[in-house]
């Protein structure tokens, strides 16, 4: 059987929406109202049983890189056992959804429709359960991300989101020494993005308290005069850097600069007024 790692984020998802909409269509066709609603019902939560089994096979052939990462393997093998779980009571789901259809015209039909909805609900959630501890995974544990592709790209993607978070929350919890280690490393990764070069500056001013060295920094970079984005980043940390060291009035003429080269800017003028005398 082929790999099915690479495809369990978008199979999940069909099992997420398949199932509930299934499950709420059961429930719904149990009051009498709309005839088109058994069927649709059936069709969904057949579809469901088997996207299911494909999810749970995708999850397990993907499960490995992720479960070696130190820490996450607890969370790992949970949301593995929530997916079988899903799996076998959709199965179950299913089941009885074919032996509606089976005996349509037949009084079991609704007696079974019934029992479907009632395992329906717990296939529900089932299906919660899966997603939260999925999510729980991915975005506590980073479990999955950047391995999906197999390019070493994207891993490393993995690792500049880490270390630019990691230092955003060193400085925000006071360890500014953390945080201009952590920024150090991201420039030694990425030393041509004039967005990490802008970062380590920043961090020069902020936690180095270093404003001579942050305007050296900027001396010594090129800035698109065509890139707005870029030139207003440029402009606001220079303006930055010379309050810091003291230049208050050259600051004051960088922002006037500014502001008259991109007047749409609110951020421009913000500072620009913090500087009025």
């Amino acid at each position: 059987m082929p790999n099915l790692a690479a495809y369990h984020p978008q199979v999940v998802h069909f099992v997420i929406a398949l199932g509930l909409l299934g499950v709420l269509l059961r429930v719904i066709s149990l009051l009498g109202k709309g005839s088109w609603l058994n069927p649709a019902a059936a069709t969904l939560l057949i579809l469901a049983a088997g996207a299911a089994v494909v999810a749970q096979q995708s999850g397990t052939d993907a499960h490995g890189p992720v479960e070696r990462v130190p820490g996450a393997r607890e969370a790992v093998q949970s949301h593995e056992d929530w997916g079988k779980r899903t799996r076998n009571v959709l199965l179950a789901v299913g089941a009885l959804e074919l032996f509606g259809l089976l005996l349509a015209t037949r009084g079991a039909g609704k007696v079974i429709r019934g029992a479907s909805a009632l395992v329906g609900i717990g296939a529900a959630v089932c299906i919660y359960e899966a997603g939260e501890h999925g999510g729980d995974l991915v975005y506590n544990y980073a479990g999955g991300i950047g391995l999906r592709s197999g390019d070493q790209a994207d891993v490393k993607h993995l690792l500049v989101a880490g270390l630019y978070h990691e230092a955003r929350f060193a400085r925000d919890s006071g360890r500014a020494e953390e945080a201009a280690r952590l920024t150090d490393e991201l420039l030694l990764l990425q030393p041509d993005d004039p967005t990490v070069r802008f970062l380590a500056i920043e961090s020069k001013l902020r936690d180095r308290k270093d404003p001579q060295g942050a305007l050296t920094d900027l001396a010594q970079m090129k800035v698109p005069a065509d890139d707005p984005r870029l030139a207003t980043r440029y402009g606001l940390l220079t303006s930055q850097a010379l309050v810091a060291a003291g230049l208050t009035d050259s600051a004051r003429a960088v922002l006037t600069a500014l502001a008259q080269r991109f007047p749409q800017s609110q951020t421009v003028k913000t500072a620009l007024e913090k500087l009025k005398p």
